[in-house]
């Protein structure tokens, strides 16, 4: 059995190498993309509601603050802004905090292509800003059952903790989180950034891997294995963008009132498919 397992790892091993190297040696868009959608903020004047809309609050720790008031929305001359502010004084709400955030679920889904995003995130000690995707039912043939989480998967394209020069990218499915699958294959990876500037994130959506880069610089590659477990790459199916400025949660850490407001700043999200 303990030769058949090890057999099973250098496979796996063998095929992230491969993903990692040969599909990924090039990330120039005009060489091998199409841009098919893009938003520009940085262009725009209003949210444009046939595309985004504001993300409800929950009991998660990334949404519990998240607010429909004005002043965590804006479209300045970079971009869209989405903040985190203190509610007091600002709205008559029941949190100390409140954050901006929008998501294209049930009006724009991406699939088989290149998402990138053009962000600048303004550092802040309990800032937890994020950039990632999730199934929607309201695309394609996918069942609302096979959407809900985890087993729907989640694709973060990018996370950024407190005033950290990197940022995460990470997914998970019912695989990863619920049969402790994280290693055969990696969920994640970090990459450098600059904080005081714009950085690109991107993801690649293959029906049989999932290409992470920053700066156009490759993270990681996560690919479809073969396994009897249940759950393994449940990304080959539509996804809709959340973008969301988050305060707090047990991963970043506690928030710190001096630190806030804080920002972060969207110039635009381009959508590419492969040239025929």
């Amino acid at each position: 059995m303990k030769h058949i397992l090890w057999l099973l790892y250098a496979i796996v091993v063998i095929a992230v190498c491969y993903f990692a190297f040969f599909r990924n040696d090039s990330t120039d868009t005009s060489d091998q993309w199409e841009l098919v959608w893009e938003e520009q903020f940085s262009h725009s004047d209003k949210i444009d509601t046939t595309v985004w809309s504001v993300i409800p609050r929950g009991t998660a720790p990334w949404n519990k603050y998240m607010s429909a008031a004005d002043t965590c929305y804006g479209i300045g001359n970079e971009g869209l802004v989405l903040r985190g502010l203190h509610a007091e004084g600002l709205v008559n709400d029941t949190v100390p905090y409140i954050t901006g955030g929008l998501y294209s679920k049930g009006k724009k889904a991406f699939h088989n292509g290149r998402l990138e995003i053009r962000a600048k995130l303004q550092g802040a000690k309990g800032a937890w800003p994020a950039i990632w995707l999730l199934p929607d039912p309201g695309f394609g043939e996918t069942g609302r059952e096979n959407c809900k989480w985890p087993y729907g998967g989640e694709i973060d394209i990018m996370e950024r903790l407190n005033h950290d020069s990197i940022a995460y990218q990470t997914v998970h499915s019912y695989y990863t989180l619920n049969l402790k699958q994280d290693t055969i294959p990696p969920h994640f990876a970090t990459g450098s950034i600059n904080p005081e500037t714009f950085n690109v994130y991107a993801v690649e959506m293959y029906p049989d891997s999932l290409c992470f880069f920053i700066n156009d610089t490759h993270t990681f590659t996560y690919p479809r294995i073969e396994t009897p477990l249940e759950g393994q790459f449940p990304f080959n199916q539509p996804f809709y963008l959340l973008i969301d400025m988050q305060l707090g949660g047990d991963w970043v850490g506690e928030i710190d009132p001096e630190e806030v407001p804080v920002e972060m700043i969207v110039d635009r999200v381009s959508f590419y498919q492969k040239k025929q």
